[in-house]
């Protein structure tokens, strides 16, 4: 992985073969590695992320391959706090109160 930019375009692809439709995620295009390995760690809901993939150039990243790039000391872009899931709502509560 010696040779790989986070400066080269990448694109960043869904899951193959969807059970489901996945709102917010379809086929991206970025201007770097870094914004698109950024993105699929930071915001993306970990099922969205589960089954995509990252392709630079020829090389492609599942999953696994994303995060070890995003967890990389080369890594240049500042680290942000994963966007928290909204909780589902709980109607059994706000009865009781």
């Amino acid at each position: 992985m010696a040779s790989f930019s986070y400066n080269t375009a990448a694109e960043l692809f869904p899951a193959a073969i969807r059970k489901k439709k996945r709102a917010g995620f379809a086929y991206r295009r970025f201007g770097t590695a870094a914004e698109a390995v950024r993105f699929a760690i930071e915001e993306l809901p970990a099922d969205s992320l589960n089954g995509a993939y990252l392709q630079v150039d020829e090389a492609r990243f599942d999953q696994s391959g994303i995060r070890t790039l995003y967890e990389s000391e080369a890594f240049p872009l500042e680290r942000r706090p994963r966007a928290e899931e909204p909780a589902p709502a709980d109607d059994a509560n706000a009865d009781a109160a």
